[in-house]
């Protein structure tokens, strides 16, 4: 079972017909084949019954023999040629052995009901690509892009980073971009599953194929077509559908042996019984009957339709699973490990509190104002975190003059006549209480930067009560900023990386499902790693690692056999997802060679898909335990009963076919979405 799609896609729009399933099912060839053969099966059928001469019913069924079996064993002959035995030839071998015999009705049944089951498969593998196919059609055509002359409307496959464009009211975003002006709702469900549309404003990342509501958007494009998140999701499932799970690898291994094997007895049981004088017909037609109730099809079929079904279900839910291999790990982990900053937080500091002192004589807001003035022209991004909170406090932000931005040391600008630094604490505070240090401050220093004669003891005494409260608030896990007003310390702002939605429940699903406590890993600091891990409920907290430190946790952690799945999303947690036994990524705050390293990526940065992905492949991997026991006992009930009894040739066909239809549609139930809602509940219990 392969998915056949483009592997460097770009978004276009494509013809699904007007009829529905029904016309891209009869679009396969596999399907007209069958419906050939099964017409001239039945019109022999029926030529037969009617009495009418011999010849005619049999150049009936012979021509369903060629209209259903000329594929299968072309195929088949071309595998021998290779020196590999395909079961696919052992069918047509069997069937015209039945003619040969006289039994051409028997015969062109089974060529009737392998030709449907082969057609049946070919509909669910398209099933499967299609489901992964059509976010490309999501995907618009025409994009308007913005230039010094105007508006001009493009193909959305020649827009490149960089290009500004334009998305009107109710338009499908033509590439994944970062929102420069305007506000609106988009609709991302068809990439990160989100049920409701996410409110878009300046700064925020966008994807291509997702529709947007209200409100027209500015959007600076930052991937070409062949990058955007569904371009990804196409090429990583492509590639996934030609990788084989090793229980796949393992049963094509042992098909070949089984298949000599059995053509070997079939040959004695035909044989054997003319040595003690069973007549040709009856000893030839047991033995044609063997070979097809022995024949493997089911057992091949058990394994792949299940892990492509997870993967594409996977895939349309937010988590890119890159290859069948993973999907089957992923149902094996036994323990979970998780990055902090980008991983388990948002990547994003926020405000998280502030402390006015009584020298500036400021209230709270004010405070928070005359920062936010002073910061507006950074681009730190705990800079930004003090705009966003004033903007989110409903503040009025005056304007600045002056800007000046200092690296290590923090910004300086004035506002509304007075001087305003906001900076690292380490750099605005005295270091000793006798030492004179240049900090920002009213008068103009030879650099362009304010600064204060610090030292006297008015000065020390001061900056203690502000070093004190700094303390404190790192000690809770906080980043301090010290705000200067006119030279003098005016407060203290706490700043945090807040703690993703859903991430404290997915420690918990984790902790259930695997029967394992997770584990945090991260290079901050202990106090913040603790902060942040008493929040989601985590216990084991391994703070300060460098690169290698991860590494050697992980691979401490599967010491005893264990299966690590490492979440992350920076670089440097790419050694350790390698080192892992499965490496997860989050897609869109991810850097590019974590993605690269990871064996899956999570496109909405998610921490509830962990759990879902892990159950969802777990299911995957009871359907394959489920279909390779349907198999092998359609297979041992059938031998048995034509070995040691008098099993007829047309409920041998039936029974052998049947078998991997149902194997064949057991797996591919994980296609529906109720799959994906169906693991995600189970991760929940």
């Amino acid at each position: 079972m392969t998915i056949d799609l483009e592997t460097a896609p770009a978004p276009r729009t494509a013809s699904r017909g007007g009829t529905g399933w029904w016309a891209g099912a009869w679009s396969l060839p596999e399907v007209r084949w069958a419906a050939a053969a099964t017409a001239l099966f039945a019109l022999g059928g029926i030529a037969q019954l009617a009495g009418a001469p011999p010849w005619s019913w049999w150049a009936l069924y012979l021509a369903c023999y060629a209209a259903g079996g000329w594929e299968p064993g072309w195929s088949g002959l071309r595998a021998l040629r290779e020196r590999t035995l395909d079961v696919d030839l052992l069918m047509v071998v069997a069937a015209i052995g039945a003619a040969a015999i006289g039994q051409v009705f028997d015969g062109a049944l089974l060529i009737v009901i392998f030709a449907t089951s082969g057609a049946l498969e070919a509909v669910a593998t398209k099933r499967t690509e299609d489901s992964v196919r059509g976010l490309l059609d999501l995907a618009p055509e025409r994009a308007t892009r913005l230039t010094a002359a105007g508006e001009e409307t493009v193909d959305a496959a020649e827009l490149r980073p960089g290009d500004l464009i334009l998305v009107r009211p109710g338009e499908r975003i033509g590439a994944d971009g970062q929102v420069i002006g305007g506000a609106g709702e988009v609709d991302q469900a068809s990439i990160t599953g989100e049920g409701l549309p996410v409110d878009k404003g300046p700064g925020d990342e966008v994807f291509a194929g997702t529709l947007n509501g209200t409100g027209a958007l500015r959007v600076r494009v930052t991937r070409s077509a062949s990058d955007t998140v569904i371009a990804r999701i196409v090429a990583m499932v492509a590639r996934a559908s030609a990788t084989k799970a090793r229980t796949q690898l393992f049963i094509e291994k042992v098909e070949q042996r089984y298949s000599v094997a059995m053509v070997a007895a079939t040959v004695a049981l035909f044989a054997i019984p003319l040595l003690f004088g069973v007549a040709a017909q009856d000893s030839l037609l047991r033995a044609m009957t063997f070979m097809i109730v022995a024949s493997p099809c089911a057992v091949v079929l058990a394994t792949m339709p299940p892990l492509l079904a997870a993967i594409a279900t996977a895939g349309r839910h937010g988590v890119l699973v890159k290859s069948a291999v993973v999907m089957e790990r992923l149902g094996t982990v036994t323990r979970t490990a998780f990055d902090k900053t980008g991983t388990l937080t948002e990547g994003r500091p926020r405000l998280g509190g502030l402390r006015t002192l009584p020298g500036a004589g400021l209230t709270g807001d004010e405070l928070l104002a005359l920062a936010a003035a002073a910061e507006r022209g950074s681009e730190h991004p705990l800079g930004r975190a003090v705009v966003r909170a004033a903007i989110e406090a409903g503040l009025t932000v005056p304007e600045a003059e002056e800007f000046a931005s200092v690296p290590g040391r923090g910004v300086r600008a004035l506002v509304g006549g007075r001087h305003v630094a906001v900076g690292s604490p380490s750099r605005l505070l005295t270091p000793e209480p006798t030492a004179p240090t240049p900090i920002p401050t009213p008068a103009g220093g030879p650099d362009g930067a304010a600064v204060r004669e610090a030292g006297g003891p008015d000065d020390a005494a001061v900056d203690a009560e502000v070093r004190a409260v700094v303390a404190a608030m790192e000690a809770d896990g906080h980043s301090a900023v010290v705000v200067l007003v006119d030279g003098v310390p005016a407060g203290v702002l706490a700043l945090s990386d807040q703690v993703r939605p859903g991430a404290a429940g997915a420690v918990a699903r984790l902790r259930e499902l695997t029967g394992a406590p997770p584990v945090l890993l991260t290079g901050d600091n202990a106090a913040a790693a603790r902060r942040v891990a008493a929040e989601v409920g985590i216990d084991d907290v391994r703070a300060g690692l460098l690169p290698e430190d991860k590494v050697a946790a992980v691979r401490e952690l599967q010491a005893d056999g264990g299966r690590v799945a490492l979440v992350g999303d920076g670089v440097n947690d790419a050694p350790a997802m390698a080192a892992a036994h499965t490496g997860l990524a989050m897609g869109g705050t991810g850097a590019d060679l974590a993605l690269d390293t990871a064996d899956a990526v999570i496109t909405r940065d998610e921490p509830a898909a962990v759990p879902a992905v892990i159950a969802l492949a777990r299911r995957a991997r009871r359907l394959v335990v489920a279909n390779l026991v349907i198999a092998a006992a359609f297979i041992g009930v059938l031998v048995a009963w034509d070995l040691f009894g008098e099993l007829p040739l047309p409920l041998g066909v039936a029974g052998h076919e049947g078998s991997t239809i149902i194997v064949g549609l057991n797996g591919l139930r994980l296609l529906r979405d109720a799959a994906w809602r169906r693991a995600v509940n189970e991760a929940a219990q």
